[in-house]
């Protein structure tokens, strides 16, 4: 299968899957798989199984990332169809790092994991629910404490920032920030593609980065991700945040980060007083 075939795969399902949503009541839009919640149409139970015994590749590549921490899987193609993608695969993953399939850690799969300060995480990810019909809509202070407690898709953002500050010395794995690449997208080009072994010149860099921007892919996300284009790209700001939390909202996260983040070397990476006081 080639690039073509599984984008057309992956709009196809995303298609499929609105219009399955369309039927569905907010209240059965999702369940527990082993205590976390996921989304019943985008991950359906037999697929989260089947993912266990995924084979990884020498040559895969995952790119992982909290839900809006950086970019959203939306609807992953069937595991019947990952199996004829052509190598080397770029794989997308929300799971927590102990959910990954084993072969990945065996294998030494290269790993880029992305995070982004909570409180643009949850602005974000609350407006993603509210757009993605597989997803349910709620308002913004039914979301919030979801979001602090981890009672959301995905789980706990904490949970998955300690689990991954564990592994901050893996030399298989390298975490980046959204923050960071906000501030110098070719830098993050640039370390990004030497831990994956391609030697690039800088004219590449460039061409890259220029590609990769938020306002160059929010202007072909049309094409690349089909209706939820506009929900998926929809500011890619820093400090957005501000434009929801109320005060003690705002005082409230600060105390959950202080006791689960501070301290640890992904916490001091998120610069959190600069970015979220």
């Amino acid at each position: 299968m080639d690039g073509n075939s599984a984008r057309n795969t992956f709009l196809t399902a995303i298609r499929s899957k609105a219009q399955a949503a369309q039927e569905v009541k907010d209240e059965d839009k999702l369940y527990r798989y082993k205590g976390v919640l996921y989304p019943r149409i985008m991950c359906p139970e037999e697929n989260l199984k089947a993912l266990e015994s995924v084979e990884a590749r020498e040559d895969d590549i995952l790119l992982v990332a909290y839900p809006k921490c950086v970019f959203h899987s939306d609807y992953p193609l069937p595991l019947q169809v990952l199996d004829q993608v052509p190598s080397p695969r770029l794989l997308g993953l929300h799971l927590h790092p102990d959910n990954i399939p084993t072969s990945f850690y065996t294998k030494k799969t290269k790993m880029v994991v992305v995070f982004r300060n909570p409180k643009d995480t949850a602005v974000s990810y609350f407006h993603f629910c509210n757009g993605n019909p597989v997803l349910p809509s709620q308002s913004w202070e039914t979301f919030y404490p979801q979001f602090l407690t981890g009672d959301v898709p995905w789980g706990s953002y904490f949970d998955h920032a300690l689990a991954w500050d564990k592994k901050i010395d893996d030399p298989s794995v390298l975490i980046v920030t959204y923050e960071e690449l906000k501030q110098d997208l070719s830098e993050g080009v640039r370390q990004i593609s030497s831990f994956l072994g391609f030697s690039l010149t800088d004219p590449q860099i460039q061409k890259i980065s220029e590609d990769s921007t938020f306002k160059a892919m929010k202007k072909t996300s049309a094409s690349s991700h089909g209706r939820l284009g506009d929900v998926v790209f929809r500011k890619g700001e820093v400090g957005d945040w501000k434009n929801h939390f109320t005060a003690e909202q705002s005082q409230e996260m600060d105390r959950a980060f202080s006791k689960q983040l501070a301290g640890t070397r992904l916490g001091a990476r998120l610069h959190y007083q600069q970015h979220c006081q």
